[in-house]
């Protein structure tokens, strides 16, 4: 078979298949175990125990994976630890991408911000700063993630909610004002390809104004087809092939102009709290990862130019060891396919960076301070796993954007992890157990098969055309709600240990007064001052560049320097390319 028609399952069991392997158990000794442990099975373990030897944790947002009662060496007497776990940041990285870890760098404390207007966000982001934030990110309100401007009809009412309202380069401007962008990295959750092609090109323009060269520039846009074709909740989507072409553009576009910058978070977080497994999320962000590498190879780029900027985004849920080793396997299957699909030769193309939020779902709004426990363990598990960068959820999210006091609580969470429990110390602390490298070893099967699914139906974007994806967080989606509902999966103080002492309040966030209408205005006096007819041709090669099949990056940044707003730029999209129907799942 040739090799560009083998999947990637055929090819890494061909590549493991050549690999020497060395067990680390002695054949003889894994066999008088297995006599021992029939013995200790039989003669101590309680029958009832016997018949229920394996269990499946039911956990929000869990991949059902069923666990044995104790592991051992038998649940992995083929482990090789040259193979399957190496050292820290060697081949095949299973115990993290640096052989120090958090000793020569801890993970990156990034919480998210926005709210209100890009005054508002940025004396939030000031106060981050001055409190130890060690990276800054920001989140935009519905209009903008939509890509709407702020006086549009479909934006009344929720112009700085949920995030920050960003309209043009001069909202840019003030959300940015005083930030030390040559020695803070920036996260931009653009989420959708689209809205990357035009706030990041504000960004841009931007940091011209303020001279800052774009290679000084550092940080990471989402850029990712699965929130604005699959998550996104809007009522106008541009076709998936086109969006994923404008994914890529924006890729090519930042590699070569913005060299320090990462050009997409393969993103599992929103898809993960939107409604799938912890298996499928990995298996979707991966095979984005796959597809476009194959896209930018295509257009004449070697993998080790374009591989080692690309970068991850996942959720963290409650199954503490099933979270930890996910990472773990993700980690290790992706150097893998690195490796032996795309033949990459610059280590750095090998790792598998990650950012991690807390998972969001797993909030609720009764008993809000057993949130601060729930994101205080899923931030631990995340840690065990070895990721780059971190954000804690606020207890107060489940009501809205948090309080100056909840985040607060939330930066300190990190930093008492890692000031005050030593679990930066040692790396990957929990590598060797029996139970987690068996875990591990599972959970990386369970992502390549699923991965497997998704190119029998012709690649990811194929999958969204399709509607394979849509029906997975469809099943899973209503699968799991039925659980919570019925009690199967436990949650404190909403389905089991109901307290009847009232909780104390807590303090809600109130979204400032005015957003709405100051962004109004600042339109209409953007509008009146900028010469009119440069937007529109800027506009229109805009266009011409979307229905050429040029690169449109370029283009986008133009419409960003004299004025464009988002809602203009967004228009022409729609016009260019015209709208695709999601399927619609029952």
């Amino acid at each position: 078979m040739a090799e560009n028609q083998k999947t990637i399952s055929e090819i890494l069991n061909e590549a493991d298949g050549k690999n020497k392997r060395t067990p680390l158990f002695n054949p003889e000794a894994i066999k008088d175990l297995k006599n021992e442990f029939n013995n200790w099975k039989e003669s101590s373990v309680k029958e009832s125990d016997r018949n229920n030897w394996c269990v499946t944790p039911q956990t929000i947002l869990g991949s059902e994976i069923p666990r044995e009662m104790i592991y051992s060496p038998l649940n992995v007497p083929e482990l090789d630890y040259k193979n399957d776990i190496g050292f820290a940041g060697q081949e095949p990285f299973t115990r993290g991408i640096h052989p120090n870890m958090y000793r020569g760098k801890k993970f990156t404390i990034r919480q998210i911000n926005g709210f209100g207007g890009p005054e508002d966000t940025n004396k939030r982001f000031k106060f981050m700063l001055k409190n130890g934030a060690t990276g800054l990110s920001v989140i935009f309100d519905l209009p903008t993630v939509q890509m709407y401007d702020s006086d549009d009809p479909v934006a009344r009412g929720q112009v700085g909610t949920s995030g920050v309202a960003i309209d043009s380069t001069n909202d840019m401007e003030i959300l940015f004002k005083d930030m030390p962008l040559e020695d803070v990295t920036v996260s931009i959750v653009t989420h959708y390809p689209s809205n990357t092609a035009i706030l990041f090109p504000m960004f841009l323009a931007m940091a011209d104004r303020r001279g800052i060269g774009w290679d000084k520039l550092k940080g990471t846009v989402q850029n990712d087809i699965t929130l604005e074709e699959v998550v996104r909740s809007g009522h106008e989507y541009i076709p998936p092939r086109d969006c994923f072409r404008i994914q890529c553009d924006n890729i090519e576009f930042i590699k070569k102009e913005v060299p320090n910058w990462n050009f997409i978070n393969l993103n599992g977080y929103n898809l993960h709290d939107f409604g799938t497994s912890g298996v499928t999320e990995m298996a979707v962000a991966i095979s984005n990862g796959i597809e476009t590498l194959k896209e930018l190879i295509s257009r004449g780029y070697d993998v080790d130019f374009i591989a080692p900027r690309l970068a991850f985004f996942w959720s963290i849920s409650n199954d503490f060891f099933e979270e930890a080793s996910r990472i773990r396997a993700a980690r290790r299957l992706w150097y893998k396919i690195m490796k032996y699909k795309f033949n990459a030769k610059n280590p750095r193309s090998l790792w598998m960076r990650c950012h991690v939020q807390t998972s969001g779902i797993t909030l609720t709004r009764q008993e809000p301070y057993n949130n601060i426990i729930r994101a205080s363990y899923q931030a631990l598990s995340a840690i065990f796993g070895g990721v780059q960068s971190l954000h804690v959820d606020s207890y107060d999210e489940a009501y809205a954007v948090p309080t100056e006091e909840a985040a607060l609580l939330s930066l300190r969470t990190q930093q008492i992890l890692q000031s005050e429990t030593a679990v930066t110390e040692v790396v990957d602390p929990l590598g060797g157990s029996y139970y987690v490298e068996a875990l591990t070893n599972d959970i990386e099967k369970r992502i390549l098969a699923e991965v497997e699914e998704i190119e029998k139906v012709g690649g990811y974007v194929a999958s969204i055309e399709k509607g394979w994806i849509h029906r997975k967080i469809a099943d899973y989606f209503n699968t799991e709600q039925a659980k919570i509902e019925k009690g199967d999966i436990k949650v404190v103080g909403l389905n089991c240990y109901n307290s009847n002492t009232e909780s104390p309040s807590i303090n809600v966030f109130e979204y400032p007064k005015g957003v709405e209408e100051r962004q109004k205005e600042k339109l209409k006096k953007l509008r009146d001052s900028r010469n009119n007819s440069d937007v529109e041709k800027a506009l229109k090669n805009l266009e011409e560049a979307c229905r050429n099949k040029t690169n449109i990056v370029p283009y986008s940044v133009e419409c960003a320097r004299i004025g464009c707003t988002e809602g203009e730029i967004f228009k022409v999209f729609k016009k260019a390319y015209s709208l695709w129907k999601p399927p619609v799942i029952f």
